[in-house]
């Protein structure tokens, strides 16, 4: 990286004029250049690694967006192709996402069977190994396309998770990633008799505690957890259980462990991050159902760095105000003037910086930004606008 604050580029969704060039469509367009996509060389294979939704989860990046990145990629002599996992990939149709809308292929991150990876060794507590999926492994240019959300595991789904979920095979992400919470004891079961391990069951009205009677084993779905603390009130008297930051920790260590082993598979110049702050919603697309936006839409911002883009993102999500009319009523949310909108939706050890955090540790890049706005609705404002606002497209008239 440069000496001194990477840059971010920021457009913000508000308009200064009526006008399309004063708008976000446009704004998007002028954080590309700014990114300079000419250091993309000719037939280069461009990977843009994007959530593509599951199932009715359609708040992803609109393909009007998609569509523009990958026709800049193009006119830099660049072939591009979406990937994501299969699944997604398979019914991404369901939501718009085609060969035909995107202006390019969309191919499954691991091949269409899920197996078509590298494997690199990790020994991070738990976990050994995982599995790159190898086609996005194979690609020259890295586009990490992300729509940023909120997260049930990690509090934050922005490019980090983007790639550090998205970009391995399935029973790495679902099995390892997703189990490394587990690698730090939490529970003594010789202090808990199975009477009290079922009260501390009970105790759990998010269903996250698991016992089963004949192993003797309690298990604590940390990915649920948004830290309530119903079964420590339960388990006093007792102390057989623990709500560690440790164990919440885990998740995001390993997210910027596989986000940074994908990163080393393509060249400093050729890396570029695109990070949607609009449709925010309190959990992952992956849930593959609608939800309500629980703060405003921000802008779009994009960088070489992706620890200045991803701290740049909860930054200017943080100076949000929760709509806490739009929260969902099974969600519990938390109160503190310390806590980020995130935090309060996931609970406060879901910090959503500790991944960047732990990111910059392994020199992935750093949280020191400088903020660059594009096309302000100030600057704008100021610039002379058309006199009507009408289609002036081709039509049948």
């Amino acid at each position: 990286m440069s000496a001194g604050p990477s840059r971010v580029y920021f457009g913000s969704v508000i308009a200064g004029n009526t006008a399309r060039w004063a708008a976000f469509g446009a704004k998007v367009d002028e954080v590309m250049k700014k990114l300079n996509f000419k250091t993309i060389d000719k037939k280069d294979k461009v990977a843009i690694k994007m959530h593509l939704g599951f199932n009715d989860g359609y708040q992803t990046i609109p393909v009007f967006f998609v569509r523009r990145i990958v026709k800049a990629v193009k006119d830099v002599g660049g072939y591009p192709f979406i990937t994501d996992n299969p699944t997604a990939v398979y019914n991404a149709v369901e939501r718009g996402y085609t060969q035909e809308t995107c202006g390019c292929p969309i191919i499954p991150v691991a091949g269409i069977k899920d197996g078509y990876t590298y494997d690199f060794e990790v020994n991070f507590h738990n976990v050994d190994t995982l599995k790159i999926g190898g086609v996005l492994s194979d690609a020259d240019v890295l586009i990490d396309l992300s729509h940023v959300k909120g997260h049930n595991s990690c509090g934050f789904g922005g490019a980090i998770k983007n790639i550090a979920l998205g970009g391995y095979h399935g029973p790495s992400r679902w099995t390892k990633i997703h189990g490394v919470e587990q690698s730090i004891p939490y529970w003594d079961a010789e202090k808990c008799t199975p009477e009290h391990a079922k009260k501390l069951v009970k105790a759990c009205k998010e269903d996250c505690i698991k016992y089963d009677e004949k192993k003797h084993k309690l298990t604590l779905s940390f990915g649920m957890c948004n830290q309530c603390k119903d079964c420590i009130k339960a388990d006093e008297g007792v102390g057989c259980l623990e709500l560690k930051q440790e164990n919440f920790s885990l998740f995001q260590e390993l997210m910027a462990i596989g986000a940074n082993e994908i990163l080393k598979t393509f060249d400093e110049n050729k890396r570029f991050f695109l990070n949607f702050l609009i449709d925010i919603t309190p959990f992952c697309d992956c849930w593959g159902m609608a939800l309500p936006q629980i703060v405003n839409d921000i802008g779009v911002l994009g960088s070489r760095d992706i620890i200045a883009v991803e701290q740049a993102s909860l930054d200017l999500i943080g100076k949000q105000d929760l709509i806490e009319s739009m929260v969902p009523p099974f969600v519990r949310l938390h109160n503190g003037p310390e806590l980020h909108p995130f935090q309060r939706i996931n609970g406060p050890m879901k910090n959503p910086y500790i991944s960047v955090a732990y990111g910059e540790k392994l020199g992935m890049g750093s949280k020191d930004y400088k903020l660059v706005e594009v096309l302000s609705p100030k600057r704008t404002a100021k610039m002379k606008g058309p006199t009507t606002v009408s289609e002036t497209a081709p039509s049948f008239f």
